[in-house]
């Protein structure tokens, strides 16, 4: 597999995730708990596709790794 083809594989991958998230959180309970769950999954469950994706879009190598980096943190930070 390609660089190019595992690229758009993985933002595939990132926004079915993320979509997954959405609909998750539509089914919490709207009470003060559920709110503040539904808010902190919504935006780590689509942080890491929206920077991987800005990644893929970097201007030099060296913005991709940075943007890559930034990347790895958003997602050992939500384990």
């Amino acid at each position: 597999m390609e660089n190019r083809e595992f690229s758009k594989g993985l933002e595939k991958r990132t926004r079915k995730f993320a979509v997954s998230i959405i609909q998750l959180s539509s089914t919490l309970p709207n009470t003060p708990e559920g709110r503040a769950i539904r808010n902190q999954i919504t935006k780590s469950g689509t942080s890491i596709g929206a920077n991987y994706r800005e990644a893929n879009r970097a201007r030099s190598k060296a913005d991709f790794k940075n943007k890559i980096k930034i990347c790895e943190a958003e997602a050992s930070d939500r384990k």
